[in-house]
């Protein structure tokens, strides 16, 4: 197969390029149309008590949308009052508009310091998109009409668009400034403008394929405000990784022949089952995010999943058709003396390899340490707290915030008593929290609106809808809201996160029996990159949780993480793992192949591996690190998360554990039993065997 691909780019290079160019255009045309689809609902879990509630009260009671303006100033101002009360008339008067209360007359809308007011607009239920879109056009841009030193509106259909906007903003910083810096350390890594520019290349195509992807998986599911950052992030490193494998060994192979074709054919060979099986392993470490029934997470899994298909086969057919084109004036890798080439991976792995006890006992504690904090860690909602302090609605959030008690603005944890409930039951509700309100619905149902002390979905907020629950019994009675919604979203991970693990891990498990023949290889593997995992997230949790060092990164302590976090961050980087642990095993098989000397064929490995290795982590930590610049509190962790993996991952895991396990484990390592190795040696996808350096070549360079 990949022979065939390799074949087929050779022969016919420019139809390979050209078809890749109308790719680009359709994702960088159509893709992009994704930007004004994006959805800040992520909590809602399908069959859950939660969202049936949701429903039932949507047809029970049809509500339309609302939004939020605060007019921060003087409120007693006769000229302020005068226009707020204009402003509020007016958009009374609009299309689409059920109802807009006197900020004045109404009890909590004007601030006790007299500072600010608040002016809530619910729209009429069952607008379409365009009415609904148009209403609350025309209402937001009536209130920042307003004269007044500081005008915020947003919240409803008008905080996903606001996100939006950021995500589109943040993703177009973070590519001037990732492009420019993995650009300037390629040409370090290749010491040549066209070898470098060839992963950026890739790179492209990996966010073309990202932004279609996500337009089309639009068509048929809702798609998170962070699935721009997060699916942008990951196509652009990993195109980048998989483009620099293949480039240096492309540049390895021309050391050996003069013939271009020849030289794309043996790289796509050796290292394209590399970028293969690597691709497969991350697509499978996203395939858990499925078992999920959030439609949040499953539209994830399979849109960044996507992305990696798209830039694996970015990689194994537009780079070697770019290759056999443009090959020719591409410098071929120095010869060096023996001994120089990777000699400090080397020393590393001889060091490991000889103090492997200790190395171990050193390592794992270190990073069972880090990760302790995953133990207390807790995922909430989020709210407008988590934008960057320039964005509207965190504008809004923190004048709020300042001028009225807290709890205002928080939404309520809804109880839809149906028709046939006990009426002592609504009684010990009520009991539960003074701040509640009820009314009847068509049909005899009762709501009860319960208002939580704290957050929305603070800890007392998630309790109180546990109590909720406790105190109904049988009854005919559901709970829904924010605080619900997050009860339940922490229920379903709970129950499906096991599950999850075990598809991951199998399939994981299997695509590493199909790259070495080994049983135990795998087994090791799994081992190590969930302590380097578990470091990461709890690092993360240390961070934005408890709060240290957040300020660094333009953040705080929230108190726990965002629900879209830690599922994100486990699925990816475990997937990058493998990535890097592929590219490592890959040249120790090969040198085992050729020598049959099993410890040898661990430090041949890491001196041919450790150098693309380190220049791939650094890039990605790059992409990463630019992502981070945009300071939306979710991306902030998930960047971190998969910064801090792929770091300790490429470096204490790979450099040092690797190769200490594997000398623990000696030629054991590469067992498997008979029945199960005449199978991999029949059904395996081999590569080809490395081609020596020619002798004259060595000669030449001394």
């Amino acid at each position: 197969m990949l022979t065939t691909l390799a074949r087929a780019a050779t022969r016919r290079p420019l139809t390979v390029i050209a078809l890749w160019v109308l790719f680009l255009l359709l994702g960088f045309g159509l893709g992009t149309g994704v930007f004004g689809r994006l959805s800040d609902n992520v909590a809602d879990i399908p069959g859950t008590e939660s969202e049936a509630a949701a429903r039932y009260l949507d047809r029970a009671d049809p509500a339309g949308e609302s939004i939020t303006g605060v007019v921060e100033g003087t409120a007693s101002d006769p000229a302020l009052r005068e226009q707020i009360e204009r402003a509020v008339a007016d958009v009374r008067s609009l299309d689409g508009v059920a109802a807009v209360p006197d900020p004045y007359a109404t009890r909590g809308l004007t601030a006790k310091d007299g500072r600010a007011v608040i002016i809530p607009v619910t729209l009429e239920g069952g607008l379409d998109d365009t009415a609904e879109e148009d209403a609350v056009d025309a209402a937001a841009e009536r209130i920042r009409q307003i004269d007044a030193p500081e005008v915020h509106v947003s919240g409803g259909p008008l905080l996903g668009t606001q996100i939006g906007e950021r995500a589109q903003e943040d993703v177009k910083n973070a590519e001037l400034i990732s492009l420019p810096v993995v650009l300037a350390l390629l040409l370090v890594v290749f010491g040549g403008l066209r070898a470098a520019a060839l992963p950026l290349v890739i790179a492209v195509s990996g966010i073309a394929g990202a932004f279609l992807a996500l337009f089309l998986f639009s068509e048929v599911t809702d798609i998170s405000v962070y699935a721009i950052q997060v699916t942008t992030m990951l196509g652009l490193g990993l195109a980048v990784d998989y483009a620099l494998l293949m480039v240096v060994r492309f540049r390895e192979e021309r050391r050996n022949t003069d013939d271009v074709a020849r030289a794309v054919e043996r790289t796509v060979a050796a290292a394209g089952r590399t970028v293969l099986f690597s691709g497969l392993t991350v697509a499978v470490s996203l395939t858990g995010l499925l078992v999920f029934p959030s439609v949040f997470l499953r539209s994830m899994g399979l849109a960044v999943a996507a992305v990696v298909v798209v830039d694996m086969l970015a990689a194994l057919t537009l780079l070697p058709a770019l290759l056999a084109r443009f090959g020719g004036s591409i410098a071929p890798a120095k010869v060096r003396p023996e001994g120089e080439e990777g000699r400090v991976f080397a020393r590393l792995a001889r060091f490991s390899a000889r103090r492997r006890v200790a190395v171990v006992a050193g390592v794992v504690p270190v990073l069972l340490v880090l990760a302790l904090p995953v133990t207390g860690m807790t995922i909430n909602l989020g709210d407008a707290e988590q934008l960057p302090a320039g964005t509207e609605a965190r504008q809004l959030y923190d004048t709020v915030d300042e001028h009225f008690p807290p709890g205002t603005g928080v939404s309520p944890i809804t109880v839809v008593l149906k028709p046939g409930a006990d009426a002592a039951t609504a009684d010990r509700i009520r009991a539960l929290s003074p701040a509640t309100e009820s009314h009847e619905l068509p049909g005899g149902a009762t709501v009860l609106r319960v208002r939580p002390p704290g957050s929305v979905d603070g800890p007392e907020a998630t309790a109180l809808v546990e109590r909720i629950r406790d105190v109904r019994g049988g009854e005919p009675v559901e709970v829904t809201g924010p605080a619900a919604r997050l009860v339940d979203f922490r229920e379903m991970l709970s129950d499906r996160a096991p599950w999850a693990a075990v598809t991951v891990l199998a399939g994981i498990f299997a695509l590493l029996f199909a790259f070495t023949g080994s049983l135990l290889i795998p087994l090791r593997t799994i081992l190590t990159t969930l302590l380097s995992l578990g470091a990461a997230l709890g690092v993360v949790v240390w961070v934005f949780q408890d709060g240290h060092l957040a300020g660094l990164l333009g953040s705080e302590g929230l108190g726990a993480l965002s629900l879209t976090a830690p599922p994100l961050i486990v699925a990816i980087a475990f997937g990058l793992a493998m990535d890097y642990e592929l590219f490592i095993l890959a040249r120790m098989r090969e040198a085992r192949q050729l020598t049959g000397d099993d410890r040898e064929a661990v430090v041949t490995g890491l001196r041919r591996s450790g150098r693309v290795v380190t220049c791939a982590a650094l890039l990605l930590a790059v992409v990463f690190g630019a992502f981070m610049t945009g300071g939306f509190a979710p991306i902030l962790q998930i960047g971190l998360g998969l910064t801090l993996a792929v770091l300790i991952d490429a470096t204490v895991v790979r450099m040092l554990l690797v190769p200490a396990t594997m000398a623990l484990l000696g030629r054991r390592a590469w067992w498997a039993p008979k029945p199960l190795r005449r199978a991999h040696d029949r059904f395996g996808l081999h590569e080809e065997a490395p081609a020596p350096v020619p002798t004259g070549a060595r000669s030449s360079s001394r």
